[in-house]
């Protein structure tokens, strides 16, 4: 999907479409918001651009290897920096935030009961990115009406952009300790979206929102797997939505079992942060769980053939891991689940049948569910 773009708007000084004054920063900050807000999203801002710092924070991250396969991440890492390289004629950027946390069976408790899949809460519905986009775009449209006809490009984590880095800046946020953005009254269950524009805004925040993480390190010390090697540092090789959801790889051994019945992503980190008390049900009704899927049984999901897993995750982020991903994680959770019988006979049914990757982790199940015998 191309992200959506307005070409710059050159307007006659003297025609009726000339622009109009911009804003002064205190107008501006209260009327974004509020425009935004009537189009579903939690908050609006004007980002400063400068990303130095961030810059150098992924060249270091990329240099470790935490990126692991996502050859992406490391492709000309100046455009993430660089908003103007991005999209020619950038001088200003708006970040946006949207709540997705849905009203859902509870998280965990689900996350407690082996024998039910656990389901990332961004993922439960529709996939998030049309939609940011599309409401992206109405309030680059609002401020055409509003202030002045420009050329502008929205993304929502649709192009190599440092989305945490913009919003942080626009003070929307800061970003945690788990390495994702919170907002002090609503927690981290959120998108984040941007609107990059040749409209010369001013910033809407002097400073950058202050770090309020202080010495909590709850988020480190529960990951399942370790994966935040140290405060705002994660090794993407063993996030679990990494693991379960980019990666296209066999799951390391040593993690399988710490994976427990996580089939696709991991909210651990946001589980357990004190700030997240404060997150927002979401009222977007395309965000609200399909098909049962936050409290769905892990064998009922494993016989999903993939006709059924391609008609049933239509539309939602569940196609991101493919047919062979999602058997995989499964088998996983299957293994990590209390033995049983049924369990055992459903691993069996469809070893035959699967790839050889997914014979592998089949296999792994199998020989963890006999060993609780």
């Amino acid at each position: 999907m191309q992200p959506i773009v307005q070409p710059i708007v050159q307007a006659d000084s003297n025609s009726a479409t000339a622009p109009r004054a911009l804003p002064d920063a205190a107008a501006l900050a209260r009327q974004l918001p509020e425009w935004a807000r009537a189009l579903g999203f939690a908050d609006a801002a004007v980002a400063q651009i400068r990303l130095d710092d961030d810059a150098d924070h992924l060249r270091r991250w990329l240099a470790a290897g935490r990126h692991g396969s996502m050859s992406y991440m490391a492709r000309d890492p100046a455009l993430r920096s660089d908003p103007a390289r991005l999209q020619p004629g950038t001088v200003s950027v708006i970040s946006a935030r949207m709540s997705y946390w849905p009203q859902a069976a509870d998280a965990m408790a689900n996350l407690a009961d082996g024998e039910r899949a656990y389901i990332s809460r961004y993922a439960l519905g529709r996939d998030y990115h049309k939609l940011m986009r599309a409401r992206l775009k109405q309030l680059a449209l609002q401020l055409e009406r509003e202030i002045a006809p420009h050329g502008f490009r929205v993304f929502a984590d649709s192009a190599p952009s440092l989305e945490k880095a913009l919003a942080r800046n626009a003070g929307l946020g800061w970003i945690g300790k788990n390495t994702l953005l919170l907002e002090r009254t609503a927690g981290s269950f959120f998108f984040l979206g941007e609107i990059y524009t040749d409209l010369v805004l001013p910033a809407s925040a002097a400073e950058t929102a202050r770090n309020l993480c202080g010495s909590c390190s709850t988020c480190i010390d529960l990951c399942p797997t370790a994966a935040i090697v140290a405060p705002y540092q994660l090794d993407a090789r063993r996030c679990i939505s990494y693991l379960t959801i980019e990666s296209r790889d066999a799951i390391p051994l040593e993690l399988r079992a710490l994976i427990g019945n996580r089939i696709f992503g991991c909210d651990d980190c946001q589980l357990v942060c004190p700030w997240n008390r404060y997150a927002k049900h979401s009222t977007e009704s395309d965000f609200r769980p399909r098909h049962g899927l936050d409290q769905a049984r892990l064998i009922e999901l494993f016989e999903w053939t993939e006709t059924e897993w391609l008609s049933r995750t239509e539309g939602m982020a569940l196609r991101r891991a493919g047919y062979c991903g999602w058997q995989r994680n499964l088998a996983v959770a299957l293994g990590n689940a209390p033995y049983s019988a049924e369990i055992c006979r459903a691993l069996l049914t469809r070893r035959d049948g699967a790839d050889d990757m997914v014979r592998d982790h089949i296999d792994w199940a199998l020989q963890r569910q006999h060993e609780k015998t």
